[in-house]
Parts: C-alpha cells; structure tokens; sequence
C-alpha cells in the first residue's frame, strides 16, 4: 500500500465508495475529529491508569474506527460493507461508567479539568469527543448519520469524564471543585 497517492493534492479526499468531497467537508471533519479522539485515548491507554481501563481503551478504540468508517462512508452507495456499531456498544460503555461509579465519592459541584498529565488527557478525550459529537450532528443535518453513532459519541463523553476521576481515584489525586465566584 502506497502512503502518498497524490489524489490529494488539489484539495479533495476519496471517501469509501469512490466519491470525492473537499478535504473541508463537513463530513471529513467529522471522522477526521474521530481519528483525533482515538490518538488520544491511545495515548491515555499507555499511561498510569487502571489495568482494566486499558482493556476497555483497547475496545473503544476499536469502535472508533468503526465510526470512522461509517463516516468516511459514501451515503449515497448503499451497497457498501461497512462495520456496524451496535446498541450494545452503548451499553457497554454504561456498564464501564457505573462500574467506575461505584467507587467515585458523590460530585457536588463541576470538577475544573486537570491534575496531573494522565487525568488532564482524558478531559482533553472527553473535549475531542464532544467536539467530534458536535459536528457528527452538524452532518446528520446535512446526509443522514446512523443515531447509534451521535448515541455512542454522546456516552463515550461522559465515560471520559468518569474516567478522568476514576484516574484521579486511582493515581491518589485530588478532585479541584469549581467554586463559582459570588
């Protein structure tokens, strides 16, 4: 497989299916934001965090160049083979959240982003995330997104954001709670 094809070179990207759109498209964007979160849960996944997190790094991971091939899909060539993304997908992040949950202390107020390198990737994940949610959105207003995707982005946000305190939990940091100014 060749790395550079120059096919590129005059703005343009092929999508799955043979169609080509302007690297700007609102669609490249999209999985093009995706590819990003997955670089960066890759980077979380080998650092100091709970050895059965990494497992389940490994899963979303996976799932995410599921999505990114769903995106980077032709929309009008339904005959393509693309990996599918499951409602049981979904569920598996709601069990990992209420898995974590169990042993977080009860969140009184937000949490500011940070702490040590490790806790503030994952809340860098969790931005690239909504980021990524946002303009899945923004497509599905133009050509039509499976819901299970928007749905899975939606709860890998919020698995994030536990995870991020269930880093800090298992790092032994301390939660910095947003005191509103008065």
């Amino acid at each position: 497989m060749k790395i550079y094809t120059k096919t590129g070179d005059d703005g343009t990207t092929g999508l799955f299916g043979g169609a080509r759109v302007p690297k700007h498209h609102i669609r490249i964007e999209s999985y093009g934001t995706v590819d990003e979160l997955n670089s960066y849960i890759g980077l979380v996944r080998f650092r100091d965090i709970d050895p059965f997190a990494k497992e389940t790094l490994a899963e979303i991971q996976d799932r995410l160049f599921t999505i990114g091939a769903i995106l980077a899909s032709d929309p009008s060539k339904s005959n393509l083979v693309v990996p599918d993304l499951h409602e049981s997908d979904i569920e598996f992040l709601e069990k990992e959240i209420d898995r974590m949950n169990e042993t977080l202390p009860e969140m009184r107020s937000f949490v500011l982003p940070g702490g040590n390198d490790t806790i503030s990737f994952c809340h860098i994940a969790r931005c690239v995330c909504r980021r990524a949610e946002r303009l899945t959105v923004l497509l599905n207003e133009k050509e039509p997104v499976s819901p299970v995707v928007i749905k899975y982005l939606n709860r890998l946000s919020d698995y994030l954001f536990v995870l991020s305190r269930k880093t800090t939990q298992y790092n032994e940091e301390k939660e910095v709670p947003w005191r509103p100014r008065k």
